[in-house]
């Protein structure tokens, strides 16, 4: 009796390649890629001179506003509301306690912001601090240099802020720059 000296049938792995390829392409094709987004903020420019000497800056032309874990808003060292937030910030950028803004509308108070060119909004979260209060405030914070951006550009051009040209937008900027500073995040409890 004669022995069946066959093997065993290899598989041919010759096109497993080109599967693999054609599955590859097939997936970064159709996969989508998630792009995150963040808050848009235009950093001022990088000035190594002003590390050196920085400008000294009065206590009552900082405005500052403090959200502790609980998403509550200290300002000024009082209690306030997220939606008298923006009036506030209104308030003490318009402020013009040194008389030397000729188109500012507040109230002149000595214990206030000498005029919008010296004001800086001061703005530290706790670590606990929602996401959604954060963006919030910095919306309204946002929202009371528009205001006044918008009151300027109606006044000047008859238009709102974002209707004007580039010149004329640097030139509402200037009078209403936006100077928001954000201190690191701490533990300021709840």
């Amino acid at each position: 009796m004669a022995k069946n000296k066959r093997g065993i049938p290899e598989i041919n792995a010759g096109s497993m390649a080109d599967i693999a390829f054609l599955l590859l392409i097939f997936f970064l094709v159709t996969t989508t890629m998630d792009v995150d987004s963040g808050i848009n903020r235009k950093l001022p420019p990088w000035n190594p001179e002003q590390l050196d000497n920085p400008p000294p800056i009065k206590k009552k032309n900082i405005f500052t506003v403090l959200v502790n874990s609980n998403d509550q808003l200290l300002v000024e060292d009082e209690y306030m509301d997220l939606r008298d937030l923006r009036s506030a910030a209104v308030r003490f950028l318009d402020n013009n306690g040194d008389g030397s803004c000729n188109y500012c509308e507040g109230l002149r108070s000595p214990n206030s912001s000498d005029n919008p060119g010296k004001a800086i909004v001061s703005l530290q979260n706790d670590r606990g601090t929602s996401y959604k209060m954060y963006i919030s405030v910095q919306n309204e914070l946002a929202a009371a240099y528009n205001e006044l951006r918008d009151r300027e550009a109606q006044q000047m051009f008859g238009a709102d802020y974002e209707e004007l040209d580039e010149t004329q937008k640097k030139e509402i900027t200037d009078m209403y720059p936006q100077k928001i500073s954000e201190a690191e995040p701490v533990n300021l409890g709840g």
